[in-house]
C-alpha cells in the first residue's frame, strides 16, 4: 500500500496524456499501417488485406521515385546548410560581439514564422522571371549589375529542390544557432585555458576541446532538422504548389488521398514517411536512454 500511495497520484496525473497519446498517436499510426495493407483504392469499397503489396508496387510508379529523389536532395541541402550556418552564427556570437541580444533575437525571429508565411514570401523572392520580368532576388541582382546570378530557382529541373531548401535554411538556422551557442557557452573556460597553457592555438582549442564536446548538440540538431525535412509539406505547397518539379512524399500523399481519392496509396506513402523519420528518431532515443543510464 505504501508503494501504491507513492506512484498512484503521479500515475493519475499523467494518465490523460498517456491515453491521448495511445489513441491519437499510436492508435492512428496502427490504423494507417492497417489501411496501407489493404486494396482500398477508392472511398467506397471496404478493401481487403493484401499485405505488403502496396509497399512494393509503389516503387513502380515514376512519381514516387521522383518525390523520393527530391526529398533526399532537400534533406541534404537543408540539414547541411542549416547546420553550417547555425554553427557559424553561434561561433561569431560566442566571441561576445556588441549587441549580442539584438542579433540573437533577429536570428531567432524567423523561427516564430510558420512555414506557410515563409513560403509565401520566398515564392516572391525566388520568382524565376529574369531581365525585364525580374522580381525578388533576380531583380536585386539585375539592379546590382550581377545578371549572371539570375536563376530559375525552384523551377530549375536539376537543382530546384536545392533552391527550395533555402527558405527552410533561413527559417531554422537561428534555432540551430541557439543550440550551438548554448553548447559553446557550456564548455568550461578552464578546459580552454588549460589547452592554451599547453601551447594549443585557438584553432586547436576548438578542434580538440570545443568541437568534440559539441557532438551531442550536433546530433540533436541533426535529428530535429532531419525529421523536419523528411515530412516537409507546407513550405513546398506555399512556394510552388503541387508541381511535379518540386514533388516530395508528403505532397504526393496529399495528392493521392485528396485528389486521386486513393486512401490505400496515401496510407502507404504516409507509412514510408513514418519509417523514414523513425530511422532518425529511434537511434537517437536509444542513445539518449543509454547515456542516461550510465553512472
Amino acid at each position: 500500500m505504501t508503494r501504491v500511495r507513492r506512484w498512484l497520484p503521479g500515475l493519475l496525473l499523467v494518465m490523460p496524456s498517456i491515453i491521448a497519446i495511445a489513441v491519437f498517436v499510436y492508435g492512428m499510426l496502427g490504423w494507417n499501417f492497417r489501411l496501407a495493407m489493404t486494396d482500398r483504392h477508392d472511398e467506397i469499397s471496404e478493401g481487403s488485406f493484401v499485405g505488403l503489396e502496396n509497399f512494393v508496387t509503389l516503387w513502380d510508379q515514376k512519381r514516387w521515385g521522383i518525390s523520393v529523389d527530391h526529398a533526399i536532395v532537400f534533406t541534404v541541402v537543408f540539414v547541411g546548410g542549416a547546420l553550417a550556418l547555425g554553427w557559424l552564427l553561434a561561433f561569431l556570437m560566442e566571441k561576445g560581439i556588441r549587441g549580442e541580444g539584438t542579433f540573437r533575437a533577429v536570428y531567432l525571429f524567423p523561427m516564430a514564422i510558420s512555414f506557410v508565411a515563409t513560403g509565401v514570401v520566398w515564392r516572391w523572392l525566388m520568382n524565376s522571371g529574369q531581365d525585364e520580368r525580374a522580381v525578388g532576388l533576380n531583380r536585386l541582382f539585375d539592379s546590382l549589375g550581377l545578371d549572371f546570378l539570375q536563376w530559375e530557382w525552384f523551377r530549375n529541373p536539376d537543382w530546384g529542390m536545392a533552391a527550395m531548401a533555402i527558405p527552410a535554411i533561413w527559417q531554422m538556422s537561428g534555432y540551430v544557432m541557439a543550440l550551438f551557442l548554448a553548447g559553446f557557452r557550456g564548455v568550461p573556460e578552464d578546459l580552454r585555458e588549460a589547452a592554451r597553457v599547453d601551447g594549443c592555438t585557438e584553432w586547436q582549442v576548438y578542434r580538440h576541446i570545443v568541437l568534440p564536446l559539441l557532438r551531442p548538440v550536433t546530433l540533436s540538431a541533426l535529428i530535429i532538422l532531419g525529421h523536419i525535412s523528411l515530412k516537409v509539406f507546407d513550405l513546398i505547397v506555399a512556394v510552388s504548389g503541387k508541381q511535379i518539379i518540386t514533388d516530395v512524399p508528403a505532397v504526393f500523399m496529399w495528392v493521392a488521398v485528396f485528389d486521386s481519392h486513393d486512401p490505400a496509396k496515401g496510407a502507404t506513402i504516409a507509412s514510408y514517411i513514418v519509417l523514414a523519420v523513425s530511422v532518425f528518431v529511434i537511434p537517437y532515443l536509444v542513445w539518449t536512454l543509454r547515456k542516461e543510464r550510465r553512472p
